[in-house]
């Protein structure tokens, strides 16, 4: 179409056609034209419609099911999104003494802070990595000190809600981030575990064990100690063997 348009304004031999032949011609032309550019750009409008469409449905199915992950995380939130800081304190102090015997739970250190923060999913790997745990530890702590009380600890999640809770305000991502903690207590992940298998079993059944190995164990399995390693001589008087032993008082009373 557009070639023969050109043909119309250039070529000498149009000049022959009459005046309103050549008239219809470009007129046809251009009207042709027109509507390739609008059907053009209807298709256009409709397709950009098309993905509006869409992305506002994905919109819709996100607000009516939120992601599977954040309802876990936020699944130790009270019903009115607020956690007292004595079910804080709770989680600090479960986690503070895990692993140490001595520990009073008034005092965590630094591997168990990143601990409580994995276990909690404060760490994402995102927001938050390991990396701003150990400088927020290392921030909150006395400048000699290995450990951090509760107070420090409190201070500690302050710096790290925001981080976590992008877009939040900073009370509400507090809030948010005690959620995590409420309830919560140390993973035992990794802990050896004693094995319950048969061959276990078999190699610690003493009625199974022969030779030397017996003599250490009398019949109800107990250990007989150092008279069970070694041989004691038997400094009682009596020959070897002898079945007598210690009946010998009550014969002479009968007699």
């Amino acid at each position: 179409m557009m070639s023969l348009l050109c043909w119309l304004v250039l070529s000498p031999s149009s000049l022959l056609l009459p005046a309103s032949l050549y008239h219809s011609i470009c007129v046809i032309t251009v009207n042709k034209q027109g509507a390739a550019g609008r059907r053009r750009a209807r298709g256009q409008r409709q397709e950009k419609d098309k993905t509006t469409k869409q992305a506002n449905r994905f919109t819709e199915i996100l607000t009516e099911h939120p992601p599977l992950t954040e309802a876990v995380l936020c699944a130790g939130s009270m019903a009115d999104g607020t956690v007292s800081l004595a079910e804080v304190e709770t989680a600090f102090q479960k986690f503070a003494v895990h692993g140490d015997t001595k520990a009073t739970g008034k005092e965590m250190n630094g591997k168990n802070f990143a601990k409580i923060c994995k276990d909690c999913h404060i760490t994402d790997g995102k927001n938050v990595t390991t990396t701003d745990v150990d400088i927020v530890f290392s921030k909150v702590k006395a400048k000699s000190a290995r450990v951090i009380t509760f107070e420090q600890f409190n201070q500690a999640l302050t710096e790290l809600a925001p981080k976590r809770f992008k877009g939040k305000s900073k009370d509400e991502a507090l809030q948010q981030l005690y959620g995590l903690l409420a309830g919560k207590e140390p993973a035992n992940v990794g802990v050896t575990k004693v094995a319950k298998a048969a061959a276990v079993d078999r190699l610690t059944d003493t009625t199974k064990y022969t030779g030397s190995h017996k003599e250490r164990f009398d019949d109800s399995g107990k250990g007989k100690g150092k008279a069970g390693r070694e041989d004691i001589p038997d400094t009682s008087g009596y020959v070897a063997a002898y079945k007598g032993t210690g009946t010998y008082d009550e014969k002479v009373k009968d007699a």
